[in-house]
């Protein structure tokens, strides 16, 4: 079930309001190629077409290898086409390389670990440094560094901190919030609760779940986390071996869980769960992926009645 003609295959209940509106971003037959014309050529990414829509949740899944990294560093111009497009509201990003760097502004990005990349001597001059390259001074400034500090639960008298002071999850936050004071239009996270433990993992989820529905920023969550991304994201692409699997809502994705498992990716557990249920008999639906969705059909059968 490829879909590359941007997931319309796994659409059946028609047009959405959504759908109608201009793609925040378009990826556009995109190919990146690296070791041209040396015996290492290969391709990361070939041939991907999907579009982002404002105010979207999007998780991007695959197994190490798939092309999610290769793939997100397009997305603000990190990385150069090799061939085909990306599109911001309508523009290709590359129609004036020398104001890529604008581009970075409106695309912010979360590189996996990054609070490896503090380096102020204080939280407040860590978070002020991106809207400080964007040309904000004084109040509007100031505004900016405590108003995205609130927004992943830094408080006011962390910020005279040195963030080396702070645990790997305060770190991780003032990292987030770095590029969230930028205010970008998309904000892109590669694994952004890796190494946290499970509090951590789900404060830190709480906090850009918050940031969604409080801001309507649009997000793309790149993570191995099958759980982590049920629970998130309107709909998934799911990447292998360089090309688009699969592009759905949860629901239309882990419905194809077999096929994910061929892959060589894994489901939510509560979707082995109902997958072994059904394997045993049980009426349920195996393509649940909540742990609610799935209480929701049991106490309808101890009832007697149909799954929900």
């Amino acid at each position: 079930m490829n879909t590359d003609a941007r997931g319309e295959s796994l659409r059946a209940g028609g047009e959405t309001a959504l759908e109608t509106i201009q793609p925040i971003l378009q990826v556009n037959n995109l190919t990146h190629t690296y070791g041209i014309g040396t015996p290492f050529q290969r391709s990361a990414v070939e041939g991907l077409s999907f579009d982002v829509r404002p105010g979207e949740f999007l998780g991007i899944i695959g197994h190490t290898g798939s092309g999610k990294s290769t793939l997100i560093q397009h997305l603000n111009g990190l990385l150069r086409p090799t061939s085909g497009q990306v599109l911001l509201s309508g523009k290709d990003i590359w129609a004036e390389p020398k104001k890529i760097r604008d581009v970075r502004f409106r695309v912010g990005l979360v590189f996996q670990y990054p609070e490896y990349q503090l380096f102020e001597e204080t939280v407040y001059k860590d978070i002020s440094f991106g809207p400080m390259n964007q040309g904000k001074t004084g109040a509007e400034l100031d505004h900016a560094v405590r108003e995205a500090a609130r927004l992943v639960g830094i408080r006011d008298e962390q910020l005279d901190k040195s963030p080396f002071e702070l645990s790997g999850g305060q770190k991780r936050r003032v990292a987030l919030a770095g590029v969230l004071a930028m205010e970008p239009e998309v904000l892109v996270l590669d694994e952004p609760t890796a190494g946290l433990d499970p509090a951590g993992r789900e404060n830190l989820m709480a906090n850009i779940r918050d940031f969604h529905r409080n801001r309507r920023t649009t997000v793309i969550l790149v993570s191995h986390s099958m759980d982590e991304i049920a629970r998130n994201v309107d709909r998934i692409l799911v990447l292998k071996s360089a090309h688009i699997l699969m592009d759905g809502t949860p629901a239309e994705v882990f419905a194809q869980a077999d096929a994910l498992l061929e892959a060589g990716l894994d489901v939510p557990q509560v979707t082995r769960v109902a997958m072994a249920l059904k394997a045993r008999g049980l009426d349920v639906d195996p393509a649940v992926y909540t742990v609610e969705d799935l209480e929701r059909q049991l106490l309808a059968l101890k009832k007697g009645g149909a799954p929900c």
